[in-house]
This record gives C-alpha cells, sequence and structure tokens, in this order.
C-alpha cells in the first residue's frame, strides 16, 4: 500500500447542509442530488449492534453518523428495515410502514433521518415491489379467502394440473432454486390452489393488475416521503409484472412472461408521479439486471425512473478493454435520456470485490460464485484501491457498499449451520449465497465482535466475523495513511471539492491498451494502470492522489493515479 497524498484541497471545508436550492441557471433534471451523490449501502443487520443482541440496528446506526460524515457520502441507503420473518433478509415484508423490531423503531428511524439530515447525508428507503411476505396480512387474509375472492386476486393463484391439480401451474423456477410455485394446503389436509413466488416460498409474488396493489404502494411511497425520506431503491424492478396467461418459459414466450414487460411503466410513471409531488428532489432508483442497453434505457424516460445500479460495470473483469467499453456504452445510454449514470463495485448480493479481484478470474456473475477457487487478497485489495479510485472519477453517481472502505474481502468459510441464506437452503448448498458478504463490520479490538457489539455482549454476532480482520477495523485504519479507509476519505473528499468530479462528461487521452486515462472538465485527469508493467505519467502540475506509491514518474501495475493537469 501506500501512503494517501493529496494536494491543498484538503484545507478546504464543504457545506454539510442539504441544499436543495440550486437556483435557476440549469434545467431541475440536470441539478439535482442524485447525479453526482456518493450514495453508502446500510446493510442494518450488519452494521452497528446497540444492545448486545447480535443484530445491528438503527440506533448503531445512529451512533455511526459522524463515522459516516467523515467519510463523505453524501446519502445512505439503508436494505429494507421493516418488520420481517427474516425468509431472505428482510427482503421478505410483512409490514411497510413500520419497522423490524430487531432494528427499532419507528422512532429511531425518524430520529436517524433527522440527525442525518443535520449533517447533510440524505435517505433512501429499500421498496420491494414484486413480492411481500408470507406473514404479510395481505396474504394472511388470501389464505383464508375462497378462490376467485378480491383478496387471492393480489397475488397469483392457480389451480395446478394435472386431473388431481398435483402439478404447480406452470414450469417457471424460482431464482433462488426449485419450482416457483407452493400449494396452499387447508386446515383439514386437503390440497388447494398454488400461488406464485419468484424467490423464497415464504415471498408471494404480488399482481400488479389488481387497483388494490397499485394503490398501496403508491401510499406507502407517500408514508415514507412524507417522513422525510429523500429516496426510494426499487428491489426486482424489471419483474413486477407478469403474463396473465402465465406461459410456460419452455414454450419460449415473446415476450418474456416477467422479466423487463413493456407494461411495468406504467407503475413507474405513477411513481414519478408521486416522487414529483413533493417538489422535484425526491429521487427513484431501480435495480435492473437488463442486458439490453436500449430497453435499460427506457426506465429513465423523464417521467419515469431518475436512475439505476450499473451491474455490467461491476460484474465486467479487472480488463481495461472490458471496463472501457462498459463505461463508454453506459455513459452513451444514459446522455441519450439525460439521466446520470451510477457506479458501484460491490453490494448485499454479490462477492466483495477485494476477493473478486484477486481471484483468476475477476469478472462475476450472479450464477456463478466461484467461492473455493485461491484469492490472493494483497493483489484484490491492490486492484480494489485502484478501482474505487476509478470509480469515484466518472461521470456521475457513486455507491459504497458497507465495508467497501475497509477493505473488507469474502468471508468463504462460514460454517453450514450458521448460514442464513435462503439460496444456500434451496441449492442445497450449490451456490454459497451471499452472506458471505453480509458479515457484521469490524470497528475495533483485536477479535470478534471487533466493536460491533457492545463490550460483554450477551449474544455472538448473527454471522461470524473472521478474526483476521482485526487489521481492517476502523480502529486500526483510522489516522493510518496507508490504509483504505484514509484513501477512501481522500478521495471522497476531492470528490466533494473538485468541480470537474461527480455528474459530466469524460474525453479519453491516448493511452496504452491496458490503460485507462481520461479528463474530466479540462484540468482533472484520471489514469488507471491495469497492465502488467510501469507506465510513465502525462505531463501534470500535481499529484492529487494515488492508490499506490510512485516511482521516479512512473504509475505501476494495477494502479491508479489522479493528476491536475495545464489548462
Amino acid at each position: 500500500m501506500t501512503t494517501v497524498q493529496e494536494n491543498t484541497l484538503n484545507d478546504t471545508d464543504t457545506d454539510t447542509g442539504v441544499d436543495t436550492d440550486t437556483g435557476d441557471a440549469a434545467p431541475a433534471r440536470a441539478r439535482a442530488w442524485w447525479r453526482s451523490a456518493t450514495i453508502y449501502q446500510v446493510y442494518t443487520r450488519s452494521f452497528a449492534d446497540s444492545n448486545g443482541d447480535g443484530i445491528g440496528d438503527l440506533p448503531g446506526v445512529r451512533a455511526k453518523l459522524p463515522y459516516l460524515a467523515a467519510l463523505g457520502v453524501d446519502a445512505l441507503w439503508f436494505n429494507p428495515w421493516y418488520p420481517s420473518p427474516m425468509a431472505d433478509a428482510g427482503y421478505d415484508i410483512a409490514d411497510y410502514r413500520d419497522i423490524e423490531p430487531a432494528f427499532g423503531t419507528l422512532a429511531d428511524a425518524d430520529a436517524l433521518i433527522a440527525q442525518a439530515h443535520a449533517r447533510g447525508i440524505r435517505i433512501i428507503v429499500d421498496i420491494v415491489p414484486n413480492h411481500c411476505s408470507d406473514r404479510h396480512r395481505w396474504f394472511l387474509q388470501a389464505v383464508d379467502s375462497e378462490p376467485g375472492s378480491r383478496e387471492r386476486s393480489r397475488f397469483w393463484f392457480r389451480p395446478g394440473r394435472g386431473e388431481d391439480g398435483s402439478q404447480p401451474p406452470n414450469d417457471w423456477r424460482s431464482i433462488f432454486g426449485g419450482p416457483a410455485w407452493t400449494r396452499l394446503t387447508a386446515s383439514d389436509g386437503t390440497p388447494g390452489e398454488w400461488y406464485l413466488h419468484l424467490f423464497a416460498p415464504e415471498q408471494p409474488d404480488l399482481n400488479w393488475s389488481s387497483p388494490d396493489v397499485r394503490a398501496e404502494f403508491e401510499d406507502v411511497l407517500r408514508f415514507w416521503f412524507d417522513r422525510g425520506a429523500d429516496g426510494i431503491r426499487i428491489d426486482s424492478a424489471a419483474l413486477v409484472t407478469k403474463d396473465p396467461d402465465l406461459p410456460d418459459l419452455s414454450s419460449n414466450p415473446d415476450p418474456h412472461p416477467y422479466e423487463d414487460r413493456d407494461d411495468v411503466h406504467e407503475i413507474y410513471r405513477a411513481w414519478r408521479a408521486v416522487a414529483e409531488s413533493y417538489g422535484g428532489d425526491r429521487a427513484l432508483i431501480g435495480e435492473l439486471w437488463i442486458p439490453d442497453a436500449e430497453r435499460f434505457a427506457r426506465y429513465f424516460r423523464p417521467d419515469e425512473l431518475h436512475s439505476a445500479f450499473n451491474f455490467p460495470y461491476l460484474c465486467s473483469a479487472w480488463d481495461a478493454a472490458q471496463l472501457r467499453s462498459v463505461i463508454e456504452q453506459t455513459l452513451a445510454v444514459h446522455a441519450r435520456v439525460d439521466a446520470p449514470a451510477t457506479w458501484v463495485l460491490s453490494n448485499h448480493d454479490v462477492d466483495r470485490h477485494v476477493s473478486r479481484y484477486g481471484r483468476s478470474d475477476t469478472s462475476f456473475g450472479l450464477d456463478r460464485r466461484e467461492h473455493g477457487r485461491p484469492v490472493d487478497v494483497g493483489l484484490g485489495t491492490r486492484r480494489a484501491r485502484a478501482a474505487a479510485m476509478l470509480t469515484f472519477a466518472l461521470p456521475g453517481a457513486a455507491y459504497v457498499y458497507q465495508g467497501d472502505e475497509l477493505g473488507l474481502w469474502e468471508v468463504e468459510n462460514i460454517p453450514a449451520d450458521l448460514r442464513q441464506d435462503p439460496i444456500w437452503r434451496r441449492t442445497g448448498g450449490s451456490d454459497p449465497g451471499r452472506d458471505g458478504c453480509r458479515v457484521p463490520l469490524p470497528w475495533s479490538g483485536a477479535a470478534p465482535p471487533f466493536g460491533f457489539s457492545p463490550d460483554g455482549a450477551p449474544a455472538d454476532p448473527w454471522l461470524p466475523q473472521p478474526p483476521a480482520w482485526s487489521g481492517l477495523t476502523v480502529e486500526a485504519e483510522d489516522g493510518d495513511l496507508r490504509s483504505m479507509l484514509e484513501l477512501y476519505r481522500a478521495a471522497l473528499r476531492i470528490r466533494r471539492q473538485d468541480p470537474a468530479l461527480g455528474d459530466g462528461t469524460l474525453t479519453w487521452m491516448p493511452s496504452g491498451e491496458s490503460v485507462l486515462d481520461f479528463l474530466r472538465d479540462g484540468r482533472f485527469r484520471c489514469v488507471a494502470n491495469l497492465s502488467p508493467t510501469d507506465i510513465a505519467l502525462p505531463p501534470h502540475e500535481d499529484v492529487l492522489l494515488q492508490s499506490t506509491d510512485l516511482a521516479e514518474g512512473l504509475l505501476p501495475p494495477d494502479a491508479t493515479v489522479w493528476l491536475r493537469v495545464a489548462d
């Protein structure tokens, strides 16, 4: 690693107030906060445990707001914090208008929102429109109601196939493994109708052709906007609507019966109208796994979503040609609809990028987690430092998953009896699932729980922390100018202060085939060396920041540097 070096931008203070007055000189869409924000993802269960039960909570997050403000983030995105049986880590929601008791109360959420706003940090909440929990009052009512009832029309109930109805209504498979249908059984043991769940059986899919469902979710948006939420992250945004005929996938239906259907856009136009009714500073952010760039862009038309996650960038290998192709395509697609690009390296569903970049295959796919393959953590960390600086230099908004700023790696050796992810269970262990990126954060101390829970806590963290994280705690990295934490702090400080960064454009500069070299607004230059050899730095006036030590004007392999160049 290297000592973090910056120019005099370090000495400039920034305003921490949440400023929604952006003047009259430019169109409101071009001035919006979400176009340039650095957004920090909080996986509450694993962030900070305030009461010693081994589960992170909202009071724990509130206690760490000074840390997050000092890190330099503009907004916090919270994974679902609602009451839930936790069949899928909170993505099985039983009540969209309350807080999971293990995390706290509505009063805790209100206090967190207010205190975050006081520090200039916005709040994004996670809404899951595709499905709810099987403990949601609507589903309980549906189970108790007759076939064809209004209560059942809010979901996808169907009779089974075959003479006795013992076969599922179609051949759809759950994303988590196994069939996408589960059959009800009456209290007397009589088999009944089947219901659809694209994920776990505890997550019944909602039927968006029901007026009740549409009205309910628009009201949920208002509930959280009224409480001060600045944005909504939409889970599985492209899966919400279904072909009412529910055709077999084996028949190769066109269009697809549940992925990226045209009728889903009606929903997000209605949601956009709700968001706009709050003055135009509320954002809708979609989780969209859509490979077709043109169809992806349709979600960002002026009356739909504001932005979405950039999964091709996350999934790309540590390869200059691949990354440049993704960057160019991303910027081109977003420019056509005047939407901001977004950049993310990790999240709660994917292997941490320190581990990915330390493997022989540095790409990622949800269908092939590379657990069990050799990982060079040193190499992965070096590349992760370079990747962070590359990411923060690109035009648009950037996301940071909690622990990225510490250089945490994927925990692959969680004992089977402690794993929580339904993917692990429903695939019989053939897919390791997502627990390895959800391990609780290390804050301080030399051994687990590393300050995640209070001293003397009666319960262990809900997932075990590796003892080797002792050198990656916030306490260990704080003030160490060679640490990942100080690199992130320095990079985000410059990102906030330099007008060239955030939303805008870039200009590619001539470079070697394994080098990414671009200008931002004339004088800010980013050079990322993905080649196996040192390269010479271009002419410059100052080195703003570097991911590793420079030697006599040379940038080493797997390193990034930010430069101030002459006009």
